[in-house]
């Protein structure tokens, strides 16, 4: 465990490339620490609730802030918002990010019903899971021009984005239903899209592009078996919405991360049923470590790892 200060909630986590170690934490803080994982300290305040984070080429942090919107933070750690408003409308909760090969920004807003400023991150996802209306999205910010458009909509709380490094296609993770789809940007089937993974055994948070073709994907909870068998009665959801925070469906600490290849096939399977490190959001894999992320955690996770080792 790199412990991160008075601080929790490392909800995502990069490397820039001198090995430093950056995480978006609950606090509204973006930390830094040195390469071997000491020393946190505050490296920007974004000013809302960070949570993606990815660098682009020319160094900048680019930051999904649920709160904000699309940010940029320089390496001065001067921080400007790229991305407001889609259409005159408001973003409502900007979830997770990924920077293509062109430079172009691939981002999530995960809900225009229940927005993230007014409700919080994590009772606004609580909202839009339980109510199951879809009103997700998966958008493209062209830096050079300044425009964006909305590449994928209708999905239950739209979250993770990871772009193929030839940016063939991004991925989007569907949360509420358990999935991650393939947006084509390139070739013969550009602008269409197709589930790549389905159900899932928990929800899927971030996602990730790891090394050798990879894609992490953190598997933040498993599967509640109340959401699932009010899945077609939105009725009753409705009904659970609005029972004391205390016996609503809650996340459980089930540690658990997987990786798949570009056709969507399983290649590792990590689980630590004790939940050891709770509540898992992100994966972020090196040479020699995965580092993970946590909605809860006071410290980031760093895990041994060799590309090619088999499940641990």
């Amino acid at each position: 465990l790199l412990p991160i200060g008075p601080d929790h909630g490392p909800e995502d986590v990069v490397l820039d490339d001198r090995g430093r170690i950056y995480a978006a934490t609950a606090g509204g803080h973006i930390l830094r620490l040195a390469p071997d994982g000491t020393d946190p300290k505050v490296w920007a305040v974004p000013g809302g609730r960070p949570l993606g984070i990815a660098f682009d080429r020319a160094g900048n942090l680019i930051v999904a802030d649920a709160y904000r919107g699309l940010l940029a933070v320089d390496t001065d750690a001067n921080v400007r918002e790229l991305v407001t408003r889609v259409d005159g409308v408001p973003l409502g909760y900007v979830n997770n990010v990924d920077v293509g090969s062109s430079g172009r920004i691939y981002f999530s807003d995960a809900s225009r019903r229940f927005s993230a400023r007014e409700l919080g991150t994590y009772p606004a996802s609580l909202l839009d899971l339980m109510e199951h209306r879809r009103s997700g999205r998966l958008l493209m910010h062209e830096p050079a021009t300044g425009h964006t458009e909305v590449l994928l909509e209708g999905l239950s709380f739209a979250n993770g984005v990871a772009v193929a490094p030839d940016e063939a296609f991004v991925l989007i993770a569907e949360t509420g239903e358990y999935r991650v789809w393939r947006h084509w940007l390139t070739g013969p089937e550009r602008g269409r899209s197709e589930p790549l993974i389905e159900a899932l055994p928990g929800f899927p948070d971030n996602l990730t592009t790891g090394l050798d073709g990879r894609f992490w994907i953190g598997l933040i909870s498993p599967r509640n078996r109340m959401l699932d068998a009010l899945s077609e009665r939105p009725m009753l959801r409705k009904m659970v919405q609005r029972l004391p925070a205390a016996v609503r469906p809650k996340a459980e600490a089930y540690g658990h991360v997987i990786a798949i290849d570009r056709d969507g096939r399983v290649t590792h399977d990590l689980q630590d049923p004790a939940g050891g490190y709770p509540l898992v959001t992100s994966v972020t894999e090196t040479a020699d470590y995965l580092y993970l992320g946590s909605l809860i955690a006071p410290a980031i996770a760093r895990l041994p790892w060799q590309p090619d080792q088999p499940d641990l």
